[in-house]
């Protein structure tokens, strides 16, 4: 498989590339930042030197640089079998007093950046018929928490997009899957000790999201909802 995925050199991003290539599948990854993107590609080279593994570094939340990742993907002229829409940004506060233009921040990068790069893979995915598109939402686009202001209103936005995705890709052979996951120790809990096990592994929710591939057509998870086993923080 040709497998998608954006915010790929760390966190959840790079945990999925790393269990896609384990099972010998090609990565094309996108990331803001060129050096950590680069030093992500070449640690994944090292390790997998079978599979195709191809980068370039696009900031998503800009529109106009979504559509040129996704024009670079419909250039190589390879199908689209997966697509993971995992760019995404975490600054607390509440709607009361966030700073002027955290919205609209959160919106471009939580949630027009999946917008924008689907948008742009989607003619391509119509006309094969297949594909499987993943989009990271969070337990946070479920209920209201305190400090998650604009970022939970971004990401209840990511499922409503994935939920209307679902509803019109029916007919056209392509799954969507919302992956919602709880807190995990990826860069946003950087120090934290999880020496109890307190926070979910990046790995389970990659974990997650390979097996969901692995389901006949005729087949689709629609949301992973995961949580640490003793709750949400």
């Amino acid at each position: 498989m040709n497998v998608i995925i954006t915010g790929a050199s760390k966190g959840f991003g790079k945990s999925i590339a790393e269990k896609f290539a384990t099972h010998g599948h090609h990565l094309y990854l996108c990331s803001r930042s060129e050096v950590a993107l680069y030093k992500t590609m070449e640690e994944l080279m090292t390790k997998y030197p079978a599979i195709t593994i191809k980068a370039k570094p696009f900031d998503l939340s800009q529109k106009g640089e979504a559509k040129e990742f996704g024009n670079w993907i419909l250039s190589l002229g390879i199908q689209i079998d997966v697509l993971v829409n995992n760019a995404g940004q975490f600054i607390p506060g509440s709607v009361y007093n966030e700073e002027d233009g955290v919205l609209e921040q959160m919106l471009a990068v939580n949630l027009s950046s999946a917008y924008h790069l689907t948008r742009t893979l989607l003619p391509a995915m119509m006309l094969q018929k297949s594909g499987h598109i993943f989009n990271l939402c969070s337990v946070a686009a479920l209920k209201a928490y305190p400090n998650g202001g604009a970022y939970s209103i971004s990401k209840f936005a990511l499922l409503g997009f994935s939920k209307n995705l679902r509803h019109e890709m029916m007919p056209h052979g392509i799954k969507v899957t919302a992956v919602l996951p709880g807190a995990a120790m990826t860069d946003s809990w950087e120090g934290f000790d999880n020496s109890q096990h307190r926070i979910m592994e990046a790995a389970d929710i990659s974990d997650m999201i390979y097996a969901s591939t692995q389901l006949s057509k005729s087949a689709v998870v629609e949301d992973i909802i995961i949580r640490p086993q003793l709750g949400d923080l």
